[in-house]
């Protein structure tokens, strides 16, 4: 048997195995854990997204700033989301849907993966302009800026997501079948690496910490209490970005600078399971934006209470006493 094809069996090269190393394990591990795995996240993603955009159609004015932002980070989110069927089927046995979707569909996951970084650090600044800097802010946060702001971010996006259309393609090994993988040159798959470590994590990351540093001292130094929610939604998100992507990005920073003649399973098997760790995140993070919200905890209530008449007397009472407080 002819071993020196390469026996990557994976969808883009957050994956990329050691050459050294015998893929049988990890492609077994692979195709028992990932597709449901995969499944689980399309489902509750698109319940959960689907819900966050209903409740604002129904509920919320759709021209605020916030409002534009939170809608193109849910459209970021379905455009990732929809890419994890393909790589359910493809974990689950090879990649049997061509060389143009296997092309697309990478286009689509980093497309979706960048977009939603970048609407969540615009989000994150514009709350910062809202909270700390609220005077000048309110005289400059226009809907037109926000529409603006969505169409740099999804032509930066699209840009940063062209590379595997050129580099990815299928291939056939006698052990792993048919995959889809990056066939460009180690010079490029370092500079995506790194790109998407500095720009997409390391700037973010910057952004968030500063801002919300600066939210959480205003929010305090205001010493009104019913603020303090806003501290916890706000450290939440942040503690939730660090906990899913650092991992994933240190685990991808030591493989490549791992000796490429050394196998290495267990960093295989780390890899794999911090990938898909920092997937969930940007499946969910609307969720998170939202659902903790309290208006938006109202809003659900609201639409519930419509049709279980629990919920509606319950709506009924806390309404009651907060009329009479």
């Amino acid at each position: 048997m002819d071993t020196s094809e390469d026996t990557t069996s994976t969808i883009n090269y957050d994956y990329m195995i050691s050459d050294q190393c015998d893929p049988t394990d990890i492609n077994d591990f692979s195709s028992q854990v990932l597709p449901p795995l995969y499944y689980i996240i399309f489902f509750v993603s698109v319940v959960g997204n689907g819900v966050v955009l209903f409740i604002m159609y129904k509920f919320e004015k759709l021209s605020t700033v916030t409002n534009i932002f939170l809608i193109n980070l849910v459209v970021s989110n379905v455009v990732f989301t929809f890419t994890l069927p393909f790589q359910a089927v493809y974990h689950s046995d090879e990649w049997i849907f061509g060389e143009a979707l296997c092309k697309l569909v990478n286009g689509a996951y980093y497309l979706g993966f960048y977009s939603s970084i970048l609407f969540l650090t615009l989000m994150t600044f514009d709350r910062y302009l809202a909270v700390v800097h609220c005077v000048v802010s309110s005289k400059r946060r226009r809907g037109c800026y926000a529409v603006l702001l969505s169409a740099i971010v999804w032509s930066i996006s699209l840009v940063a997501s062209l590379e595997p259309l050129f580099h990815f393609t299928v291939k056939e090994s006698q052990m792993s079948g048919l995959s889809c993988q990056d066939s460009g040159e180690g010079e490029w798959r370092v500079f995506g690496l790194y790109k998407q470590f500095v720009f997409f994590f390391i700037f973010p990351l910057a952004v968030f910490v500063y801002c919300y540093a600066r939210i959480i001292v205003r929010v305090i130094s205001t010493g009104i209490i019913g603020k303090h929610r806003t501290v916890r939604l706000v450290f939440v998100i942040v503690l939730m970005f660090f906990v899913c992507w650092s991992p994933h990005n240190i685990i991808l920073l030591i493989n490549e600078n791992k000796d490429k003649n050394v196998c290495d399973n267990s960093l295989d098997y780390a890899l794999r399971i911090t990938s898909n760790i920092a997937r969930l995140y940007f499946c969910i993070n609307p969720i998170f934006l939202t659902f903790l919200g309290k208006k938006f905890q109202n809003h659900v209530r609201r639409l519930l209470g419509k049709k279980v008449s629990c919920i509606k007397q319950y709506n009924s009472h806390s309404g009651s006493s907060r009329s009479l407080a």
